[in-house]
């Protein structure tokens, strides 16, 4: 049972709309780039990156626009100019303010029009642009508050140089949390108080004389929406509303006076309203009621006369005129908001973005019918029936629409829904009651004037020509004429109707392409239909009318060609009359049909008894007997159900519209198959065009309709040996289609032994293509990824019967038009999924919009598994959906989810070397020609390395670790190679690598190798100097070559060569070997040589052991002035720290015998 909100709720927050694909496709869905900041205006929606990237994109059809870069660190802040869309500032963490003009009308490149640096070193925390000018207001960590004058280049040059375009306005007593700005006054909110500063006359004041600690908001609530409740005018009549602690919220004038004091927390002690959305079911809990005493670190005002605040965990809407809470929705993790009217868009702790909408119950549950998000919307009704009950609703959710919407439901699942909508409906006002407050509206409009009221319920006014009333009452029916024009977008027809249009009606709605259905107007007894409009009406209904009718003749007529004729008699179709006397066509009718019964029956024996032989253990646990019985089972199989013409003839030979469905499905079928078919060029084309569509997305095309349907198709699964599947289901009793399936799926798996060919991939094709219609489509699957996984035919096939057979269903046609979102919340609505489906749907979407399509698949399992996707995906776009998919885990599970994927193990392997291979560094730079890692080479970043990373800690075996560490090695990953090393023991090839690697920081813990003994640190030395000794012979003679070669090019030249030599010599010795010690840009200390090795040996096991071992195993090594210090030191510290050690026993002793006495 559906809980009922009270009547006191009347709005919602809703979210229609996944913005995941818009991520995916600007790369920020994963661990490396995340979304820092957001802000919307009515055109941008601007994204800061933690890269220092700000992307601005059309909320326009979500066409991704520009991308802005700073390299000064991440975005912080960011804002939009509200007058002037051509200007966004961004700060960054680095304290840089920045004005951009995009100069998006003279197609220019964006600018940056002006620069601050007063914030250097602090952290920007509030950004807020003056509502006239453009001067946008900045406030930071330590409490200063600056503006930043921008000038503009649309005005000409000498506008845009400013004299003082940076200056400080005021420094505040704590971190600024907010800025508003109106009409000349500056809204500053810090942790301890709120002040308001008049820019103009340099004046402060404090709001109010409490202070507070803590993140606290402020904003101003313009005149136009409050000057009219208090009766005053001009500016004063604007409001600011400043946050306090315990769920309170003060009220003050334009002057800075507290005129009242709004308490919410009490008003909180309600339960919270449910979030609509399409990601799950809501869930309204009345029993949840209790007190709230928050803090609300942001104030924005909302919508018309709403204030919205938010904290970590749900969002808060209150109605201040009145004191009222609008409503409170729990969203989780909520890190910033960005509102423009009645829409806001969340910005997530883990990078997400939510875009939700405030709207009344009654208009969500009309979108939700437009969406066809039947379930969501049925819950929405019956859990705020109060407000869809209301009169007022009927001019968004008339009676029909909701008999329509109940009509949508399940009679099976969905009962209790549809018994608790039957209520709701039987409440609902009537018709007559929703023009009322037209009818007062008329009465006010003509009260001055003489009026009657006709039967029909037609006004008749009596006006005096050119008067303030005939004004008046033009004014409204022009009102009425703009209200029916708006009523014309919503669709309230099914959708077999809508072929019943003639092609004017077609044209008439062309305009409103997102809505197809007949159009609605709603009747109101007091205004006529102007006569355009009803003729049309007529005219659709004649048309309509014409139009049935025509299709009922012609259905007649095929039906009679479908009857049989005497020269048809092979086709097995008959026709039963009624006739005194048989005719001998239907004597050879009434025999076909009893050897149709006989060869039912046949089958049915031989069905029986091999059912009856498996269920014996000996036999079904014996692959020769089993492969016996299946065996003398097919022949019969073949025979009954085989032939490519076998029709139903079992059924009825009289029911002529079972034959007529059956022969249009066979048509489909063909033409389906007909279209299924692309050339080897059309595949060259395809991967060029996608190498297009990728440079297409770099520089900022549209994400849906046109860049993402120009994605081209993958290859389409269809081949001479998955082509002409069956389709068509033969009418068979219930039992025994249950064990002809179960028959069929055990010799599909068997690998369909018997006769030419035993077990060969084509007879596994044509045996799963002519009886697909009695396969388990699951079980095919599985054996599929399983039993075939190495024969992709079968696959191949399966798939390709798959695709025809859901051809049918509605969300095929969404996913032909193009628009990814639209596809992807169609396949959210079709829960729970049915895996077989589901993979057929995905494979159009992957052949229409390719890897961006890819991105979105992990909000799809369990149903699809990885093994699915990356047999349907290219290996390169099979890496971000498994990188995804790990990443929506949370870290500590992240390890055991990738190890219960792999299955088979032999998995580990192949995406391992998928990941060592895309996205990577090239291999010239990280190997050496000999096999041996590259100076420094372990600093570069692998685009896939924290997959590499769980890959490699994964358990496995002694042969599968040690696969991995020769994969490793050959494509020079060698973070994963050292971890390997040491968990395989194989501490000497680890010191080697790390020799040449040179870097000290690998010799510690948590990630590197720490030598154990003194025997291994006398080892990693001695390798140490063994790899400097070669370094510095192939660097001598590297050294001469090149001193040759420059003589040479200085005597031929004048010397104008030898900077050239010069600089060329020195990126080769930094890509062939360490850099020079005496060199003051490298730090020499994390240089593995002999010295600092030493340093560490004495830290590890003291200077004198350290110095003693050295001599033992005869390396030389003359110390720095620097070591020496350091191994004094060492020596002072052992000493002291053996005599504090001394001290500490001697009174342990004392305390023992003094106890013991």
């Amino acid at each position: 049972m559906i809980p009922v909100v009270p009547e006191s709720y009347s709005h919602v927050l809703a979210e229609f709309d996944c913005l995941d694909p818009l991520l995916s496709a600007l790369r920020l869905d994963s661990g490396r780039l995340k979304c820092t900041c957001i802000a919307v205006s009515r055109k941008w929606l601007a994204l800061g990156t933690s890269a220092g990237g700000l992307h601005l994109i059309q909320r326009d059809g979500w066409k991704q626009r520009l991308i802005l870069t700073h390299k000064e660190g991440s975005i912080t802040q960011v804002a939009c100019c509200p007058h002037d869309e051509d200007f966004i500032a961004v700060a960054t963490s680095e304290g840089l303010v920045v004005v951009w003009e995009l100069q998006l009308e003279r197609r220019g490149r964006p600018e940056r029009a002006c620069v601050s640096w007063e914030h250097r070193g602090q952290a920007v925390t509030a950004l807020c642009w003056d509502t006239a000018a453009l001067r946008v207001f900045i406030g930071d960590m330590g409490g200063k508050v600056s503006f930043l004058r921008a000038g503009s280049s649309k005005l000409g040059k000498g506008t845009a140089f400013v004299i003082f375009p940076v200056q400080t306005v005021t420094t505040v007593d704590s971190r600024v949390v907010q800025l508003g700005y109106l009409e000349g006054r500056l809204l500053v909110s810090s942790l301890s108080r709120c002040y308001l500063c008049d820019t103009e006359r340099e004046k402060f004041w404090r709001v109010g004389n409490k202070e507070r600690d803590g993140e606290y908001g402020a904003c101003f609530c313009p005149q136009q929406q409050q000057a009219g409740l208090r009766g005053v005018t001009g500016a004063t009549g604007h409001l600011l509303f400043s946050a306090r602690p315990g769920s309170r919220v003060w009220e003050a004038n334009f002057n800075g006076e507290v005129l009242s004091t709004h308490q919410f927390k009490q008003l909180l002690a309600c339960p919270a309203l449910p979030l609509i959305s399409y990601k799950s079911e809501p869930q309204y809990n009345p029993g949840q009621k209790s007190a709230q005493s928050l803090a609300f670190p942001r104030l924005l005002h909302f919508g018309d006369q709403n204030l919205l605040t938010w904290t970590d965990s749900a969002i808060y809407i209150f109605t201040p005129q009145s004191g009222q809470v609008l409503l409170w929705t729990e969203v989780k993790d909520i890190a910033d908001i960005g509102v423009f009217r009645s829409e806001l868009f969340c910005l997530h702790g883990d990078g997400r973005l939510s875009h939700l909408s405030l709207l009344p119950a009654e208009r969500c549950l009309e979108r939700l019918m437009r969406r066809e998000s039947w379930t969501l919307a049925a819950t929405v009704c019956c859990m705020f029936q109060h407000a869809i009950v209301a009169c007022r609703a009927r001019k968004s959710v008339p009676t029909d629409r909701l008999e329509h919407l109940k009509s949508q439901l399940s009679s099976t699942s969905q009962q209790q829904l549809i018994s608790q909508l039957d209520e709701v409906i039987s409440k609902l006002e009537p018709l007559d009651s929703a023009c009322s407050s037209r009818r007062s509206s008329i009465s006010s409009h003509v009260s001055l004037e003489s009026f009657s009221v006709l039967d029909c319920g037609i006004y008749r006014v009596i006006s005096r020509r050119g008067s303030q009333s005939d004004e008046d009452t033009s004014s409204l029916i022009s009102q009425s004429m703009l209200e029916e024009e708006r009523l014309k977008e919503f669709n309230f027809a099914p959708e077999e109707e809508q072929g019943e249009h003639d092609s004017q009606s077609c044209v008439r709605v062309e305009g409103d392409k997102s809505d197809l259905g007949l159009q609605f107007h709603l009747p109101l007894s007091f205004r006529p239909k102007p006569p355009r409009m009803a003729l049309q009406a007529v005219k659709d209904s004649v048309s309509s009318f014409v139009k049935k009718t025509t299709e009922k003749i012609n259905t007649l007529q095929m039906n009679s060609d479908l009857w049989t004729r005497p020269e048809h008699r092979e086709s097995g179709h008959g026709e039963v009359t009624a006739s005194p006397a048989p005719f001998p066509d239907e004597v050879d009718n009434e025999t076909i049909a009893d050897h149709a019964e006989n060869d039912l029956q046949e089958l049915r024996a031989a069905t029986e008894k091999a059912i009856l032989q498996i269920q014996d253990p000996l036999v079904l646990l014996e692959p020769g007997c089993l492969t016996e019985v299946l065996q003398e089972w097919v022949p019969v199989l073949e025979r009954v159900l085989g032939p490519e013409d076998h029709v139903d003839r079992e059924g009825d030979n009289g029911e002529k519209k079972e034959e007529k469905k059956s022969l249009e499905m066979e048509d489909e079928d063909a033409d389906t198959q007909s279209c299924s078919t692309f050339s080897q060029s059309d595949s060259a084309n395809g991967s060029q065009a996608e190498q297009d569509h990728t440079s297409a997305l770099q520089k900022g095309e549209s994400l849906t309709d046109n860049s993402l349907s120009s994605v081209p198709p993958a290859p389409v699964f269809s081949s001479p040996l998955s082509a002409q599947v069956k389709l068509i289901q033969p009418h068979l009793p219930a039992d025994l289609q249950d064990n002809l399936t179960q028959l069929a799926c055990l010799y599909l798996d068997l690998g369909c032994p018997g006769g030419a060919g035993d077990g060969g991939v084509e007879k596994v094709c044509v045996f799963l293509r002519k009886f697909f219609f009695l396969l388990d489509k699951e079980k095919v699957r599985r054996m599929c990824m399983l039993r075939y996984r190495e024969q992709p035919d079968v696959l191949k096939a399966y798939i390709a019967g798959m695709l025809e057979f859901t051809q049918g269903s509605k969300v095929v046609e969404v996913i032909q038009k193009g628009d990814l979102l639209k596809s992807l919340r169609s396949l959210r609505e079709l829960q729970p999924w049915n895996g077989p489906m589901l993979l057929s749907h995905l494979y159009r979407l992957y052949e229409k919009h390719g890897e961006v399509a890819v991105r979105a698949y992990p909000q799809f399992y369990p149903t699809i598994l990885p093994s699915d996707v990356m047999a349907m995906v290219q290996p390169g776009h099979f890496l971000p959906y498994l990188d995804n998919l790990i990443q929506s885990h949370v870290e500590e599970q992240r390890l055991s989810f990738l190890g219960s994927l792999l299955q088979p193990e032999t998995l580990r392997q192949d995406w391992l070397e998928l990941a060592l291979t895309h996205d990577a560094p090239q291999r010239e730079d990280t190997v050496t020609a000999d096999g041996q890692p590259k100076w420094h080479s372990h600093y570069f970043c692998w685009g896939y390395g924290r997959l590499l990373s769980l890959l490699i800690r994964l358990p496995a075996d002694l042969a599968s670790k040690q696969k991995m560490l020769e994969s490793c090695r050959a494509h020079g990953f060698w973070t994963g190679y050292l971890y390997l090393c040491n968990e395989l023991q194989h501490r000497t090839e680890a010191f080697s690598a790390i020799c040449r690697l040179d870097d000290m920081s690998l010799l510690e813990e948590p990630s590197g190798i720490v030598p154990q003994t003194v025997e291994e640190w006398m080892l990693l030395i001695q390798l140490c100097q063994q790899h400097r000794n070669s370094s510095s012979f192939s660097a001598v003679t590297l050294s001469s070559s090149a001193d040759a070669t420059c003589q040479s090019s200085v005597n031929k030249s004048n010397g104008t060569s030898s900077d050239t030599c010069a600089s060329d010599m020195n990126g080769k010795g930094i890509d062939s070997g360490p850099a020079d010690p005496s060199n003051d840009s490298v730090d020499w200390s994390s240089q593995v040589n002999v010295e600092n090795l030493t340093l560490r040996l004495a830290r590890a096991v003291g200077p004198d052991r350290a110095l003693a071992a050295l001599q033992e195993c005869g390396v030389q090594l003359e110390l720095s002035p620097h070591s020496t210090l350091m191994c004094e030191l060492l020596r002072v510290a052992e000493k002291r720290q053996r005599a504090l050690i001394q001290t500490m026993l001697e009174r342990c002793d004392r305390f023992l015998w003094s106890q013991h006495a």
